[in-house]
């Protein structure tokens, strides 16, 4: 009779454990960007950090929701996030017309501008003259609406590769991740001077993508991101990744 009760137990404690584990929300699914310093980027060891990368996990635990981070390249965050292939885009996404109409945009945690770098004289448009722009970005979308000739490259942190190689000689990026662009020697070495793009599709707001279906993440996303400004914790990432207030 003993063995009988304890088989019972068992067998009841394996039912309780199933039911939770059956019952428990799946993890959110996060895309994130690797290589677009000071945004996003993998560190010394490997782990995946930034402004963005933290503030996206500052807001996971502030919703209490477990968030499973997944890499990928700005040209490939609308399909996904569309498909419901992903949940969150952590990516900073600036408000386009092309997105809104196929994506949620979430409440906007920083405020973002352009920065074009060429040499004085060098200007986009003129014969030869090509830009180098991140593809799936607002300022690919405009240069090609300008119909300046494009090299079109993965990730921000690859922006300077096309101009040292001679390939590019103008580079339009965000001015946050324009800030890693200006610490490569290489780069340095080109004399080129930064001119910040007056134009109100290349400023604005950025912030977080959802998914169109999860339409109910954005409003806890939005109430997340109050609560991180309001309890320090954004101030916190911003002076630990940025030399200046973006908020």
């Amino acid at each position: 009779m003993a063995i009988r009760g304890l088989l019972a137990a068992t067998f009841i404690g394996w039912l309780v454990l199933a039911s939770s584990v059956a019952g428990a929300a799946p993890a959110l699914r996060l895309l994130v960007l690797e290589s677009s310093p000071p945004m996003s980027y993998r560190d010394a060891d490997g782990r995946l950090t930034g402004f963005s990368i933290e503030i996206a996990r500052a807001l996971c635990a502030e919703m209490g929701e477990q968030c499973v981070m997944e890499v990928t390249r700005l040209d490939q965050v609308l399909d996904l996030l569309a498909g419901g292939a992903a949940d969150i885009a952590a990516v900073s996404l600036l408000d386009t017309p092309e997105r809104r109409q196929r994506i949620l945009l979430a409440q906007p945690y920083f405020r973002s501008r352009t920065l074009m770098f060429a040499r004085p004289g060098v200007q986009p448009g003129a014969p030869g003259v090509r830009v180098a722009v991140v593809r799936g970005s607002a300022q690919e979308r405009y240069a090609q609406a300008q119909s300046w000739e494009l090299v079109g490259v993965a990730t921000n942190g690859e922006l300077g590769e096309p101009v040292v190689a001679g390939i590019a000689q103008v580079v339009l990026t965000p001015m946050a991740t324009a800030l890693a662009l200006q610490r490569q020697p290489r780069f340095q070495q080109l004399g080129m001077q930064a001119t910040v793009m007056d134009v109100p599709s290349l400023t604005g707001d950025a912030s977080f993508g959802i998914s169109p279906k999860r339409p109910e993440l954005k409003t806890k996303v939005d109430a997340a991101l109050e609560r991180i400004k309001r309890n320090g914790v954004y101030d916190r990432i911003n002076s630990q990744f940025l030399p200046f207030r973006v908020n």
